[in-house]
């Protein structure tokens, strides 16, 4: 295959036609360029790198062999039929975070072929269990294609998480029943769940890629223009600025970078159908220079574009560089993770000293958080647990960590769990014990489901999953990770499903929740009764 008629067509754009090219080709680019590291220039012509808006990537791992990732031509029409995107409230949303995978792997009801996948996701059984159980918005771990890391594969192990994206347009092969067909299969999954009212959210890895610092491998950006894509250091351009811990960070005050992550975001929606993005270290995409700047580039690009106007933007806002934390900084139509819930929740159902005031200020709505710029309780997102840290059954099982499997001497993932094990840490025959750690577990659900504000439930916290103490399960793709279906807690799941239906109509109170202490929620209009401490 040859390129054919290179010609500039827009300024620093160049086309080139390539006779030849159909369904299912594999391609990459060779670019010639400056080769001096030491002047933020990686150009190397001997290597093949990836399209940048690749549709369909396949390869997710570098081998000692030389193979790497691929481009591939790939067929973009679809039958959306009368797809419409469900445009839910903010006051009516419950987020679900679920990861592809770990939802229906071990799920009997999805075929064999199909566990694990888009498909598997989108198949009736799981899109039954969802609407059972009432959430509204499923929130996905990261989907677009990644690498799993050479680190990682060397201890036997795999980049569950997916937050170390290879591309920006391509939704990750290995999630697909047939890798060949991965894009119609993420559509057909998204179709299926707007027809059951379902939103897709999806966690987005805007902040940073897969080829890591200065030893990191060259894959695309790199090789095309490492100065307009990355953020790289004043003092010496051969190294990276970064703010998220992996060994760079995309610069979005940088035209190129811009662009990437604006096509992106506006073909996930346009093209793809989804209904809203999580972006994940949010803080690092909406630095102006060095510092956080809540109208600069990224922000205020987002803020007048026709299509993501149009969609849900959640925050993390934070990232690890000064200045990291913006809790409550984005602009106001933002929604943001707020981990001041979090901790203050579990502060309160652990009895710590003057956790009442701060526990009422959280189920207000977080006023003195969002207030400053006149947002409505829905600009947070309520979350207990997440796909970072222990599952709800591990808060209220272990006091410390351990995340031995890991292959990182426990050195990995938070001290700063604020759990705590009631005695005796992780599974007990204590009847007593048991009982209180099932009560503690629906403390947590209640409150976090009448608070104001928009839940958010981690995967298989309804169903008392638990990664056996392990708070940082990014590289466990396995039965640590997946939800246990077979052994699930129905009288949780059905209890979690009655909170969410009286969120939505608090009366009559449930008499599913009229045994305990009593506690009155007065934002619901209404009494509630949990077992507290």
């Amino acid at each position: 295959m040859t390129a054919v008629g290179l010609e500039r067509t827009q300024p620093d754009t160049r086309t080139a036609y390539c006779r030849g090219v159909g369904l299912g080709q594999r391609y990459g680019f060779r670019v010639q360029g400056p080769n001096a590291p030491e002047l933020g220039h990686r150009c190397d012509p001997s290597i093949v790198l990836l399209d940048p808006y690749a549709r369909l990537i396949h390869g997710s791992t570098l081998d000692a062999a030389g193979a790497r990732p691929i481009s591939v031509v790939v067929d973009e029409a679809f039958d959306w039929g009368d797809d419409q995107r469900p445009r839910r409230s903010w006051r009516d949303i419950v987020i679900y975070e679920a990861h592809v995978k770990g939802f229906s792997q071990r799920l009997d009801a999805v075929p064999p072929a199909l566990r694990g996948t888009y498909a598997g996701l989108g198949h009736p059984a799981s899109i039954e269990y969802l609407l059972r159980l009432g959430v509204t918005a499923i929130e996905l771990l990261p989907v677009h294609a990644f690498l799993h890391d050479g680190l990682l594969i060397g201890r036997g192990l795999r980049n569950y998480w997916g937050y170390n994206t290879l591309g920006f347009f391509a939704p990750h092969a290995e999630y697909a029943s047939t890798s060949e067909d991965a894009v119609n299969e993420f559509k057909t999954m998204v179709r299926a769940l707007h027809r059951a009212g379902l939103e897709v959210i999806l966690d987005v890895v805007y902040n940073h890629t897969a080829e890591g610092n200065h030893l990191g491998p060259t894959l695309h950006l790199k090789g095309i223009d490492n100065r307009g894509y990355y953020r790289l250091l004043d003092t010496d351009p051969s190294q990276y600025f970064d703010c998220t811990g992996t060994g760079n960070s995309l610069d979005l005050t940088q035209a190129p970078a811009l662009a990437l992550v604006m096509d992106s975001a506006r073909y996930w929606v346009l093209e793809m159908h989804v209904d809203g993005f999580r972006f994940d270290l949010a803080t690092t995409v909406a630095r102006s220079h060095r510092d956080f700047d809540a109208a600069g580039p990224f922000l205020a690009a987002a803020g007048q574009d026709p299509v993501l106007r149009d969609v849900k933007l959640i925050a993390e806002p934070w990232d690890v560089c000064d200045g990291g934390y913006q809790l409550g900084a984005f602009p106001r139509r933002w929604a943001e993770w707020n981990d001041k819930y979090r901790d203050d929740v579990r502060d309160f159902w652990r009895s710590v000293n003057g956790g009442l005031p701060r526990l009422a200020a959280r189920v207000a709505g977080s006023h003195d958080v969002f207030g400053g710029s006149a947002r409505a309780p829905a600009g947070s997102v309520n979350i207990v647990t997440t796909h970072d840290g222990f599952t709800l059954r591990d808060l209220v099982s272990y006091n410390d960590k351990h995340n031995e499997a890991n292959g990182e001497e426990n050195n990995d993932g938070s001290s700063d769990n604020r759990s705590w094990n009631l005695g005796v840490e992780g599974p007990t025959d204590d009847a007593e014990i048991g009982a209180t750690r099932a009560r503690q577990v629906r403390n947590f659900l209640v409150t976090l489901l009448l608070s104001q504000g928009v839940p958010m439930l981690l995967h298989g916290d309804e169903s008392g999953r638990t990664q056996q103490g392990n708070n940082n399960a990014y590289c466990q793709d396995g039965d640590l990770s997946y939800i246990d279906w077979a052994h699930a807690d129905q009288t949780l799941i059905a209890f979690t499903a009655m909170l969410i239906r009286f969120r939505r109509d608090p009366t009559p109170v449930p008499s599913a929740v009229s045994r305990g202490s009593l506690w009155r929620c007065r934002s619901f209009g209404g009494s509630i009764r949990t077992g507290g401490r």
